[in-house]
C-alpha cells in the first residue's frame, strides 16, 4: 500500500502522528491510499490513451469568436455526452486547435475515469489492416468497442475505399448510441459523403456520425502563429 506508506512516512517526519488519535490517523492513511490508487489509475488511463498532445481542458482558450464557447465546453467537461454515447464533431482549418481540443476532451474523460483512445484516421485504418493480416482484426475491433471514448483525428485527409469503408462502418455501428466518438476534420461535414467510394456505406456512416452530435466549428487565425 504505497499511498498509505508514503503518508505515514510524511506524518512521522512532521511529527503529526503524535498529535492524532488512532481513529483519525487511520482515516487519513486510508484516504491517502485511496487518493494514491485513484491518481495511479488516472495516470494509466492517460498513458494508454496515447494522446498526440498533452492538453488540458482548463488551459483552453475559451472564445465565442473562435468557436469555443464556454457553455459547450462546460457541458462537455461534465462528461454527460459520454454517458449518453454522443458524438462530438470538431471542424476547422489547419492550426485552429482541433487536435488540442480533442485531446483536452480526452484527457478530461480520463480524469473522470473513462477509457479513451486517440488515433488519427490514417493510423486507425493502418492498425485494423495490420491486425487483419495477423488474424487479430476482430480482437482489435472488440477492444475499440470497450472504449468509452474513441477519438479520430484528421478525418477526411484521404478518401475511404475498399475494406476501409466496411471497417469504419463497423466501428461506427458498434458505437452508435452506446459509446462516445470525437471526430476532428478540416473538411466541413457537407463534404464527408464524397470521401466514400460506396454511396450506401457513405449514407450509413454519415447518418451515424451526424445524428444529434455536439458540433464545434473552430475559426480564426492559426494558433501555430501565436504560439
Amino acid at each position: 500500500m504505497p499511498g498509505m506508506a508514503a503518508c505515514w512516512q510524511s506524518m512521522e517526519e512532521t511529527h503529526q502522528s503524535e498529535k492524532l488519535s488512532l481513529r483519525d490517523g487511520l482515516q487519513i492513511l486510508i484516504q491517502a491510499e485511496k487518493d494514491s490508487r485513484d491518481s495511479n489509475r488516472i495516470a494509466k488511463l492517460i498513458k494508454n490513451a496515447n494522446f498526440r498532445i498533452q492538453a488540458l481542458i482548463e488551459e483552453l482558450e475559451i472564445s465565442e469568436t473562435r468557436g469555443v464557447p464556454a457553455d459547450i465546453i462546460l457541458q462537455l467537461s461534465s462528461g454527460e455526452y459520454i454517458k449518453a454515447g454522443s458524438t462530438v464533431i470538431i471542424c476547422g482549418a489547419t492550426g485552429t486547435g482541433k487536435s488540442y481540443l480533442a485531446c483536452a476532451l480526452g484527457n478530461k474523460a480520463c480524469r473522470l475515469g473513462y477509457k479513451v483512445a486517440y488515433y488519427t484516421m490514417q493510423k486507425l485504418m493502418d492498425a485494423i489492416r495490420i491486425a487483419r493480416l495477423e488474424g487479430k482484426d476482430q480482437k482489435l475491433l472488440d477492444k475499440f468497442d470497450k472504449l468509452d471514448v474513441l477519438i479520430i483525428d484528421d478525418f477526411g485527409m484521404k478518401p475511404i475505399d475498399g475494406q476501409q469503408q466496411n471497417d469504419f462502418e463497423q466501428i461506427l455501428d458498434d458505437r452508435y448510441g452506446r459509446k462516445s466518438l470525437i471526430i476532428s476534420s478540416q473538411l466541413p461535414v457537407s463534404d464527408w459523403h464524397a470521401l466514400f467510394k460506396n454511396e450506401l456505406i457513405a449514407d450509413a456512416c454519415i447518418d451515424r456520425m451526424v445524428h444529434k452530435p455536439v458540433r464545434l466549428q473552430l475559426v480564426g487565425e492559426s494558433l501555430r502563429k501565436k504560439y
